[in-house]
Parts: structure tokens; C-alpha cells; sequence
């Protein structure tokens, strides 16, 4: 089994600590908390979507 990329792990420990709906910019806001910086929102929202997706794709969340 592969290890969890730093964002996925992140996001999935604040949507189990905080819970409720999460969007590409709660997400942002969350990896942003954690120190990550895009070179602009647009390229980290995208990121932030990519790993909501991949955390849906893994059950984590829920769409």
C-alpha cells in the first residue's frame, strides 16, 4: 500500500476533527492552516478539489 500524500492526510484530519461540508475553499483554507502555499488561489483550489476527490474516491468523505 502507498503512503497518504501530505494534503490528503491534512484534509482528512480536519474534516474529522471539524466535520460538516467541505468545498475547494474550506478545503484551501485547511491546507493553508497547514503551511501549504500555492503560487495563486486559482492553481490551489484546483489542488484542493483534486484532493477532496481522491478522498471521496477513498471513502473518506462523502459527495
Amino acid at each position: 500500500m502507498t503512503s497518504t500524500p501530505p494534503h490528503a492526510e491534512t484534509l482528512t484530519e480536519a474534516i474529522q476533527a471539524l466535520g460538516g461540508t467541505w468545498d475547494a475553499e474550506r478545503a484551501l483554507t485547511a491546507l493553508f492552516g497547514a503551511g501549504y502555499r500555492s503560487a495563486d488561489v486559482e492553481a490551489g483550489e484546483k489542488r484542493a478539489r483534486q484532493v477532496l476527490r481522491d478522498l471521496a474516491d477513498a471513502g473518506v468523505v462523502v459527495r
